[in-house]
């Protein structure tokens, strides 16, 4: 199964010359999850070949601008294309008044459902689920309530032995029931055990999406065992005081974080735009957590 996140924007407060503010879409088996969504998203999502109107699910972290000034513009732009479909929007409760006061000064009925959840940032909790993956909250510590979130794969059902079900002419009709972990006993008197013709689908993999926070370890559980994490990080850690005093993190406590939740990989992001090249915050992390790479715009990266 697909599950793979496309980078849009990887730029803290301001956008700056190739990097915009930040946005990420996970693609989990072709449906499509836009994870925040700064200024100029909506164009980043044509630069890079995405449509918009496969985007069904948006999670917003905070109410700092770079994290939802593009979402006003893209649900327009739907609206005009006419969309009809609903779309589920997962945000602080705040934004619903902003959005409906966007709307109602433009003279705006939008065409399709906009279904709001409102989230809150003082207890993690599970706030979607469907046949794919699950999304839970990460109560991180920001200037203003805001939540990380974790995406994780549902368990697949077990894979059937095809060429030893076909050796052995075992009708079709039996490969689903097999699938569930059924052991069978067939008209004939025949027994066949789960065991013998499947094996056991992968592992669930977990993305943690950490937006903006102080690394000061609250959260640490929340994130245990990902396959990849993103985490900010903002500053170099000669600046790890101005991190402390804006509630971020340094490219340094993003690989430690990393080291200690045990993540396979780790993506950093979400720079501030004192950085000109960012090859120095990348040499920072990777000093102390060696997969680490850069969460560029345009970049894509398997789970």
């Amino acid at each position: 199964m697909k599950f793979e996140v496309t980078i849009l924007g990887s730029s803290s407060a301001t956008p700056v010359y190739n990097r915009n503010p930040s946005a990420q879409l996970l693609n989990c088996n072709e449906k499509f999850y836009l994870i925040d969504c700064g200024e100029g998203t909506q164009q980043q999502l044509i630069k890079y070949g995405f449509k918009a109107s496969k985007i069904d699910f948006v999670f917003i972290s905070h109410l700092h601008g770079d994290h939802y000034f593009g979402l006003i513009g893209l649900l327009s732009t739907m609206h005009l294309n006419g969309r009809i479909k609903p779309i589920k929007i997962f945000a602080p409760a705040a934004l619903m008044e902003i959005l409906d006061l966007q709307f109602k000064h433009s003279e705006t009925i939008l065409r399709y459902p906009l279904e709001f959840v409102a989230i809150t940032a003082d207890t993690a909790q599970l706030i979607f689920e469907n046949s794919d993956l699950t999304v839970s909250t990460i109560v991180l510590n920001h200037r203003i309530p805001c939540t990380g979130f974790v995406f994780t794969e549902k368990k697949r059902l077990r894979k059937v032995i095809v060429e030893k079900l076909e050796e052995e002419n075992i009708p079709l009709e039996y490969y689903p029931l097999l699938k569930r972990g059924v052991d069978l006993t067939l008209p004939d008197g025949t027994i066949l055990l789960n065991k013998d013709y499947t094996t056991d689908s992968d592992e669930p993999r977990k993305y943690a999406y950490c937006s903006d926070t102080l690394c000061d370890g609250s959260y640490f559980e929340q994130i245990k065992d990902c396959n990849t994490l993103y985490h900010e990080a903002t500053f170099l850690h000669e600046m790890l005081e101005r991190a402390n005093q804006t509630h971020h993190t340094t490219a340094l406590q993003a690989a430690e974080t990393a080291i200690t939740t045990g993540a396979k990989k780790l993506l950093i992001g979400h720079f501030s735009s004192r950085y000109k090249t960012l090859q120095p915050l990348l040499e920072e992390a990777v000093s102390a957590f060696e997969n680490t790479q850069l969460a560029q715009e345009g970049s894509t990266f398997q789970i």
